[in-house]
């Protein structure tokens, strides 16, 4: 006669590739039934955004069903994150991670993988927020297509207006698009604190920092704000933009932060009339420069008129359904760096070691 016991060993044969474990060690089994030779369970994963899920939806269900006396195999695939923070802090009650994306230098892109992997997040059933730190060039509302006013709660808090599923706020909110803003460091280590203390954003698995490019004021100011999770470093190919970036590599080590892996953008044309490839600005250095640091690669970006064409309209193209090869490329490139912190979060990750530069 079939029990429980029975399935939850044929369960076990099933791992996560990431955490190295097997499903039911790790208390993804939810909810086990069996009666009459139906089994039914439930997979609970640590997002939702898992780029392994169907295969382990598959190997749990081959597995059950070639126990002797199932008929009928039911597997739900759901999720819920997990947290990287330790304790109770005035800054985001109700926020389980935080992902910054840097680079060293301007011009390669941050933004623009920024909105998309908080996109991509939303779309694989997270729920994301979206902070544009970049006081001087906030150009998250255009690529997102979000407007003012904001709403404020009885407590006075400022509600971020929600977009393409993510929540967002950004010092663009604030000012005309002709107004510059011109602040020395402690104006703006008080607004950073104001995005992190006086938003209420709600509950949210996870909350994208899109960064100014550099290592200055706010860089460090946020680090010292709030614990993050980790973080990003967006990078193009070519060597000077891989220099810079191992600069900002460096300052999140000796700031404790976790780097997460890095994304190599633009790192290739495909010419649309004859489809030839052209690697513009190189190709492959961010991920030379990942090896050699024993940072996570998490992937390559091409640079494609799409991109550009949906950033200006407020359509990030993470919004496609994996039809154009940027839509395809943020998706992996998201499920990737939502693999890398359920790894972090469930102490299995490495120390990050330090990057040099050759």
């Amino acid at each position: 006669m079939l029990t429980r016991d029975d399935v939850l060993n044929a369960l076990q044969t099933v791992q996560d590739p990431d955490l190295h474990r097997d499903i039911v060690s790790l208390g993804f089994v939810k909810g086990l039934d069996v009666s009459d030779g139906r089994v039914s369970f439930t997979i609970e994963l640590t997002t939702p955004a898992c780029p392994v899920k169907q295969q382990m939806e598959t190997a749990a269900r081959q597995a059950v069903a070639a126990l002797p006396g199932v008929g009928q195999v039911d597997v739900t695939m759901t999720a819920r994150v997990t947290s990287s923070r330790t304790g109770e802090s005035e800054y985001l009650p109700g926020v389980r991670n935080t992902i910054a994306v840097a680079s060293g230098k301007g011009g390669v892109g941050k933004s623009t993988v920024s909105a998309n992997l908080a996109v991509a997040l939303s779309r694989a059933g997270a729920r994301v927020g979206l902070l544009d730190a970049d006081m001087y060039g906030p150009c998250i509302p255009t690529m997102m297509g979000a407007q003012g006013p904001l709403a404020h709660t009885g407590g006075g808090k400022v509600l971020p207006p929600e977009v393409h599923g993510v929540r967002i706020m950004s010092m663009g909110f604030f000012l005309p698009k002709q107004d510059a803003v011109i602040w020395r460091g402690p104006m703006l280590h008080k607004m950073v604190q104001e995005f992190l203390g006086r938003v209420d954003w709600g509950e949210l698995d996870y909350l994208v920092i899109d960064l100014p490019p550099g290592t200055g004021d706010i860089q460090l100011s946020l680090c010292q704000t709030i614990p993050l999770t980790g973080a990003v470093i967006v990078s193009t190919p070519q060597d000077v933009a891989l220099e810079v970036a191992s600069k900002a590599i460096l300052m999140f080590q000796k700031l404790k932060v976790p780097v997460l892996g890095i994304v190599e953008n633009m790192s290739y044309h495909r010419c649309a009339h004859c489809g030839q490839r052209e690697d513009i600005f190189g190709h492959g250095g961010a991920r030379a420069a990942s090896e050699r640091a024993q940072i996570p690669f998490l992937g390559e970006v091409p640079l494609h008129t799409a991109i550009r064409v949906n950033s200006d309209a407020g359509q990030p193209v993470a919004l496609g359904n994996g039809d154009t090869p940027g839509a395809q490329a943020f998706r992996e490139v998201a499920e990737r760096l939502a693999a890398r912190v359920s790894v972090l979060n469930a102490g299995a990750g490495q120390a990050e070691p330090v990057l040099v530069v050759r």
